[in-house]
């Protein structure tokens, strides 16, 4: 698979000539990730996971992809989405254009105790790619060979990321949901998961692309 990372949480995976979408936010560069998109994952609501009105024009210029997220996000963008969307929930087996994808987990993690938690699911694709959303939720039965961590949010601490990659056991993890952080914290994140994951980390720029 080729997949390019875009800015925060969104990927963009390339497979047998189709394009899987997942989490084209409003501070990815969504539209770009999204061109010629014949299926998107969508982890959870919030809109930094979810360009709702990008996604409508996307779906208006491929009238044939569909949106795979859990039934509660398919239902707050119904009138959006067109009946383009599929829900799906934790446990979920399915195939997304030519992608293998299982969701897992099922709340997003706490912010704290007087925020309402939303349903997400995190997405294994094709057996080896893990995508969490916001959450630190370990697929157990699966054999992870590159996992995306979120290194920075409202929700999350250095410790918790660094003890998710250990967890996983991944052959080589990339930073995810990192656009929080201004360089100077981005880099002593980085220092300390290189030093301490257990796993061969990289952050990606913003539009680069690797092979999985």
């Amino acid at each position: 698979m080729r997949v390019t990372k875009y800015s925060h949480s969104c990927l963009r995976i390339e497979h047998d000539d189709a394009v899987v979408v997942i989490d084209p936010g409003v501070w990815s560069e969504s539209e770009k990730a999204l061109d010629g998109v014949d299926a998107v994952l969508i982890t959870h609501e919030h809109a930094d996971h979810v360009d709702a009105d990008q996604l409508a024009e996307a779906l208006a210029k491929r009238p044939s992809a569909q949106i795979y997220a859990h039934p509660d996000v398919v239902d707050k963008f119904a009138a959006q989405w067109e009946g383009a969307a599929v829900p799906v929930t934790s446990g979920h087996a399915f195939t997304a254009a030519t992608v293998l994808v299982k969701a897992y987990g099922g709340w997003h993690a706490v912010i704290h105790p007087d925020i309402p938690r939303v349903p997400n699911l995190g997405f294994l694709v094709n057996e080896t790619l893990y995508h969490p959303g916001d959450s630190f939720d370990v697929p157990a039965d699966a054999n992870v060979r590159t996992l995306f961590v979120p290194v920075s949010g409202p929700w999350l601490k250095l410790s918790e990321s660094i003890d998710f990659v250990r967890a996983v056991k991944p052959q080589q993890a990339y930073a995810l949901h990192d656009c929080l952080y201004n360089e100077q914290g981005l880099a002593l994140t980085d220092a300390h998961l290189t030093a301490r994951s257990g796993a061969d980390y990289a952050r990606l720029a913003a539009g680069a692309t690797v092979e999985v």
